[in-house]
């Protein structure tokens, strides 16, 4: 019989991007869930300091909430010529949040003096993990490149019209979703932790 796991996200993208992972590593050993089989649960208020406690926050209440072990991850763009901003705070830069484009817009105005090797940045993505037990594992990763002038590309969300990665000449919307996932902060983070979910999860027999 799987291990349940609940993935704290409702982007069905990135569920079936994890489900290939832990498939890969341990097939038919994880049953993974979305936040569309609990359309009940709340959305949990991000108000930690660090990628990591929102991420971690985020796992912990939705593991409690339904007794499941629970995976949740928390990612931002930290631009080098801001002082790693807008960090945490990527998803509402320019106020409200989710405005992708207002957002971007906001970064592309506080770097329009900046000379283009200076627009140095980075995304962030922690995964974390935590079971019902209270045990827990986090899991870093960074997609290192630069800010752009101007957005270029249909793909992604977020910053990734204005943000080339490390060693390309395109944008990250410029991608495919799998080009992307083989590179990116979520997808290094998600293949790191997937080793820790599969033995976590057999450990509780």
């Amino acid at each position: 019989m799987p291990h349940q796991l609940l993935l704290a996200t409702r982007n069905k993208g990135k569920i079936e991007e994890f489900r290939r992972i832990l498939e890969a590593i341990a097939p038919g050993e994880i049953e993974l869930l979305g936040l569309d089989k609990f359309s009940d649960l709340h959305d949990v208020v991000e108000d930690g300091e660090t990628f990591q406690e929102n991420a971690l926050k985020k796992a912990r209440e939705m593991s409690l909430a339904t007794g499941l072990p629970a995976i949740a991850d928390d990612s931002g763009l930290c631009v080098d010529a801001l002082n790693g901003e807008p960090g945490i705070f990527s998803a509402r830069w320019a106020g409200s949040h989710g405005d992708d484009e207002a957002n971007t817009a906001k970064v592309l105005n506080q770097l329009r003096d900046v000379p283009d090797e200076k627009r140095s940045a980075h995304f962030t993505c922690v995964a974390a993990l935590y079971l019902p037990d209270g045990r827990s594992h986090c899991e870093e990763a960074h997609f290192d490149g630069w800010i752009l002038r101007a957005p270029i590309g249909e793909h992604g969300f977020g910053y990734d019209p204005i943000f080339r990665p490390e060693g390309y000449e395109i944008s990250s919307a410029q991608m495919s979703a799998e080009e992307k996932d083989a590179i990116s902060h979520r997808g290094k983070s998600l293949r790191a932790i997937a080793p820790h979910v599969i033995g976590l999860l057999t450990s509780l027999g």
